[in-house]
């Protein structure tokens, strides 16, 4: 486990929201919190988008925000939608909560939560929209436990996604970032067609055709500790074929 980095004020004081969609994380979601509330930056608040998950992990999420009032906040949502739809459901709510920052990580540990400091620093002291926690920079890191067949389709999808869209991020699947307000403002979620993974990529292609400046910095990605993945094949199949659509319904978007 990395040390986070200390800010300085009033960096480390910065209004940052959290968000982490979850399905069956249960086992995850309290060790997750602990370590996001450990971390040096006073303003960080959690905002948890339950989607109505059987393993009980939205009655977990409502424990741990009794427990740490004004800090975590829980959205129930009616169902399983999708990724996309939870965060633009999470960032939403983050974004008229007053959020200056929101950030996007996910709930099975596998992104590390002690990176978070530094990513905001290295926002704060650029012009960035948005900086990526990335896995295919110098200095990032695939855990060695990671299947070999996710790291082929991991680097396949990022390799697939680039020659059709020309994007120059290198871990353009990347779920771990820290956006400006500002920068997803002008994006508007409301553009956002992905219901899943693709929604990362969406996101990405957004920010780029508008002209925000996004930034890479490694880290460790990590196997998930417990449940199972939630890529499905309907999954897969959408994220194929999104890359095509974001071409053609925003072949004309420009600042």
């Amino acid at each position: 486990m990395i040390e986070p980095v200390q800010l300085p004020a009033p960096w480390r004081d910065a209004r940052l929201t959290v968000v982490v969609p979850t399905y069956n994380e249960a086992g995850n979601l309290p060790v997750l919190v602990e370590r996001l509330l450990a971390l040096p930056l006073p303003g960080l608040k959690i905002l948890v988008a339950d989607d109505n998950s059987p393993d009980g992990t939205g009655e977990v999420a409502d424990k741990l925000a009794i427990e740490h009032p004004n800090r975590v906040e829980v959205v129930h949502r009616a169902g399983k939608e999708g990724l996309g739809r939870a965060y633009v459901d999470g960032i939403t709510r983050a974004l008229d909560g007053g959020a200056d920052y929101v950030a996007q990580m996910d709930a099975d540990l596998s992104h590390p939560p002690e990176a978070l400091p530094g990513m905001l620093g290295a926002l704060l002291s650029t012009q960035a929209g948005v900086v990526i926690g990335s896995r295919y920079v110098p200095g990032g890191e695939l855990d060695e436990n990671w299947p070999l067949y996710r790291r082929a389709l991991s680097g396949w999808a990022n390799l697939y996604v680039h020659t059709l869209l020309r994007v120059r991020i290198r871990d353009l699947t990347a779920g771990f970032k820290i956006w400006r307000a500002d920068a997803l403002r002008d994006i508007g979620l409301h553009r956002v067609q992905s219901n899943g993974y693709s929604f990362q990529v969406e996101m990405h292609y957004l920010a780029t055709k508008l002209g925000h400046t996004i930034l890479e910095v490694p880290i460790r990605f990590e196997e998930r500790r417990d449940g199972l993945s939630k890529m499905t094949t309907a999954t897969k199949i959408e994220s194929a074929l999104m890359p095509f659509k974001l071409r053609s319904k925003h072949r004309n978007l420009e600042r």
